[in-house]
Parts: structure tokens; sequence; C-alpha cells
């Protein structure tokens, strides 16, 4: 997971990876809010803050992807403010749990704990809020828990294929006389 390294064309949308195939978009501008809690330092123990207890809130309002393959956040493009942050881009395999909130006021939001990428700007412990101010976050989780599924499903698949090739039986002993290995 990464502050600011999505790639984005001339329309201000991401560019998609290799293999790429976007999911679901929600793509008018402010209909969607991420509020990120980034702590000071990793959380060690069972604490749920890290280091000395401070985090860093940042929330922006913006447009929404879900592909095969990650979530992606990008703020809208404004001459006259500076948003906290301009894109996030969330690998689905990096998020460790999710959590359906339903408060008795408000509206309902999803909580994603999440593994940050190196050099991504964000340290263990990190949570995103996301809000639906224009839609029912249902759908979305759904389509969101059985793309991360599939995703995990289609990894552990390649993985054991990986591991069933068959591997070379030729040891030194089977060298012939003369052959340097």
């Amino acid at each position: 997971m990464a502050l600011d390294w999505t790639m984005l064309d001339a329309r201000h949308q991401p560019i998609p990876l290799r293999n790429e195939t976007t999911i679901m978009s929600i793509d008018r501008d402010s209909q969607v809010e991420f509020s990120l809690t980034i702590p000071d330092a990793p959380p060690s123990g069972t604490a749920a803050t890290g280091g000395n207890g401070g985090v860093k809130k940042m929330k922006e309002r913006g447009r929404l992807w879900m592909t095969n393959q990650r979530l992606i956040f990008i703020t809208p493009k404004d001459d006259k403010t500076k948003p906290s942050f301009e894109s996030l881009s969330v690998p689905l395999d990096a998020v460790l749990s999710s959590k359906f909130e339903q408060p008795y006021f408000g509206a309902n939001y999803l909580v994603l704990d999440v593994k940050p990428s190196t050099g991504g700007g964000l340290t263990d412990g990190t949570s995103i809020e996301i809000r639906f101010y224009d839609r029912g976050l249902f759908e979305f989780v759904s389509v969101l828990e059985k793309t991360r599924e599939r995703l995990v499903f289609m990894r552990r698949q390649a993985m054991e294929d990986d591991e069933n090739l068959p591997g070379s039986s030729t040891s030194y002993a089977d060298t012939p006389p003369g052959y340097d290995a």
C-alpha cells in the first residue's frame, strides 16, 4: 500500500497494471471518503496503535476503482486546494482484515487493516475507513471480498503449480566422466 504512487493518465484516471482489469469504479468526484490512520511507529504486542501512541489522520473525498489486483483512490484534481494525499494504491493481497461497521447514528462504513508497501509512506498498523455518500456499501463489500478470495486462490494455485513442476533428477554422480558441470 502506498500513497501517491498511482500512475494517472491525462484524464486523471489510473493507468492499469499488466493483466489488470477494472471490476468496479465510482468515478464521480467526491462521492467516496477515505480516512487513513497511520501510527507513528508500528504497534507492538497487542497494542492497537504504535510507538508513542501518536497517529497521523488524513481524510479526503474522491473517486474509487477496484480492479482484480488493487483498490485505487484518487482525489479530484483541483488547483485551489492541496489534498493531504492525491492517490492511494492498495494491493488486494495487502488487506489483512476488513470489518463492516454499522453505527447507530451515521452511515455504514468499511474498515480495512492493511500491510504497507516498503517505501510507500505508511507504517504497520495503518487502517483505512471507506464511506460512500451516494450509494449503499453492501454491494462494494461483497464484490471486494469475492475479488480478494479469488486473488488469494489464484496465487495459492500458482504456488502449488510451481511446487509440482518436475525437478531435475540429475546429480553430479550421474554426470558422465570428463564433463565439468
